[in-house]
């Protein structure tokens, strides 16, 4: 009997250990395949340009400052790019590893919570194949790194509140200061840490000087997170970040003014972008939980929460929404989702009905999934995102194609390249693979006047010279242009990047 014991065991842990393997290789596989295949985005392209300027320049260490953005995600692509030399890949490696870290933390987080390790591993699962996940870990953008230190951060939190132990502060306090350090909604951690309280003992003996431990816990934590946090207050750029916040959330005072005028229209936003990447199937399974509340109430009273707090404060002081902007929201819903289909294996097994039901769960991310890496632009995604990455200017269709063009023109002489644009994907997107070519001479003008100024005659006069449009819808009348090439953005042909090759104005021709 102990022999047969033994086996089982055994056999249970070898099949973890297989199901693991398959996870962590379908992630790779997911996440790595056509990785730089889809065009970069506006924001990436500020991001990696500060990542490779600060990689190079140490004085530049905190560069994002300048825009009011945390550095730890430049920081991160600062070290990649010293081993990866292509840039792009460089910066979205930073949000492949983040994503891992997020699989990885989704099944302690759910092994934690619900004391069952085939929650995990489900959870992991619904983790790897979420829309939602797949496309910004693929993508040189903040947003991963955020779900992964907000999972781990709550993570952490529960393993306080249920062993209040000083270790687990301080490594708690560490991933909250990181967080910190990467974006502002890190602090949101920070300030949800007593909704923990709910998995608190309050029947055991002592409730006084556990309450006063973990207090006390909490506050070590407390203190490690910003004084990691106070490292950016070395760069006098350190007062950005609250102007820059202010651009996107109100300020207290202004939002006393209008409190709720803005909120219906932010929380069905919110609602339609969570429901679309979680797709109805997963976002159905999330709440089916609240009609089991007789069953571990606590646990899952939590997980609701650090949904639903911070989506209702984003929906009340939101100036500037984006769906990004709510991943890390959604990580305790893709948990609950998993107590489903745990609940629907040990009910229905292997029965037709149990297939059944986790097909229709999983087969609908897993479409869109297919669509995301073999052809992004029909996957149903938000539509917000779709007009931004694939169908809109802020999209780089194009970009690729036009450094090819230079590079290679650029082996038969120098050659001067102006964008409409000082900042964002039009310079940055040519500068990250041009700017160190002696051939290659790139100026980003803004606003692009109606005829060339005498430093676009001069690089004329002297050089091949060409101009690349991707904002203004029409071309500047006062130019003599050849049009070279057109990349229409995504399905839209209203919206593209125009690459022309400039020659001097007929008036001035002999």
């Amino acid at each position: 009997m102990m022999e047969l014991t033994a086996m089982m065991k055994k056999s249970g842990f070898l099949g973890f250990v297989l199901i693991s393997v398959g996870i962590i290789l379908a992630y790779f596989g997911t996440r790595l395949v056509n990785l730089t295949s889809f065009p970069i985005f506006t924001d990436e392209a500020i991001y990696i340009r500060w990542s490779q300027i600060g990689s190079r320049d140490a004085a530049w260490r905190f560069i994002s400052l300048v825009d009011g953005k945390q550095p730890l995600y430049t920081w991160i692509a600062m070290v990649l790019m010293r081993f990866v030399s292509d840039p792009v890949l460089a910066g979205r490696l930073v949000s492949v590893l983040a994503g891992f870290g997020s699989l990885v933390g989704m099944f302690f987080l759910g092994r934690e919570v619900f004391k069952s390790i085939r929650i995990g591993v489900i959870a992991s699962l619904f983790y790897l194949i979420s829309p939602f996940a797949l496309v910004y870990d693929r993508m040189a953008l903040y947003d991963s790194l955020v779900a992964m230190f907000s999972i781990w951060n709550l993570y952490g939190a529960i393993l306080l509140v249920r062993n209040v132990r000083l270790d687990i502060a301080l490594v708690f306090g560490i991933t909250l200061g990181l967080g910190m350090l990467n974006k502002s909604s890190g602090f949101l951690s920070l300030y949800m840490v007593p909704l923990t309280l709910f998995l608190f003992d309050w029947k055991r003996a002592g409730i006084i000087r556990r309450l006063g431990g973990w207090a006390l816990c909490v506050l070590v934590a407390v203190l490690i997170s910003q004084g990691l946090y106070s490292v950016l207050r070395l760069s006098p750029l350190f007062g950005v970040i609250a102007q820059k916040n202010a651009i996107f959330v109100y300020p207290f005072a202004e939002w006393l003014k209008h409190p709720t005028n803005f909120f219906i229209g932010n929380i069905r936003g919110m609602f339609d972008w969570l429901i679309n990447y979680l797709t109805w199937p997963v976002w159905i399974a999330a709440l089916l939980p609240i009609f089991t509340f007789w069953r571990q109430p606590r646990e899952k009273l939590l997980l609701y929460f650090w949904w639903f707090a911070p989506f209702v404060v984003l929906a009340l002081f939101a100036r500037v929404l984006y769906p990004r902007f709510i991943l890390f929201m959604a990580m305790p819903l893709l948990i609950l989702a998993a107590v489903v289909a745990d609940g629907i294996l040990k009910k229905y097994g292997r029965t037709i009905f149990g297939f059944f039901v986790i097909g229709i769960m999983i087969i609908p991310s897993i479409w869109t999934d297919y669509l995301l890496i073999k052809n992004p632009v029909y996957a149903p995604i938000a539509e917000a995102d779709r007009g931004q990455y694939m169908n809109d200017w802020p999209s780089g269709w194009g970009v690729r194609e036009v450094k090819d063009f230079l590079l290679k023109e650029s082996a038969w002489g120098k050659l001067v390249v102006y964008t409409d644009g000082t900042f964002g994907l039009l310079p940055y997107g040519l500068e990250m693979y041009l700017v160190d070519l002696p051939n290659i001479e790139i100026h980003g003008i803004w606003p692009v006047p109606a005829n060339p100024s005498p430093d676009v005659l001069n690089s004329v006069n002297k050089y091949p010279t060409y101009l690349v449009l991707n904002q203004l819808e029409d071309a500047p009348k006062g130019w003599n242009l050849t049009l070279l090439a057109t990349y229409y953005k995504g399905l839209r042909k209203d919206r593209s990047l125009r690459f022309y090759k400039v020659a001097l104005p007929r008036s001035l021709l002999p």
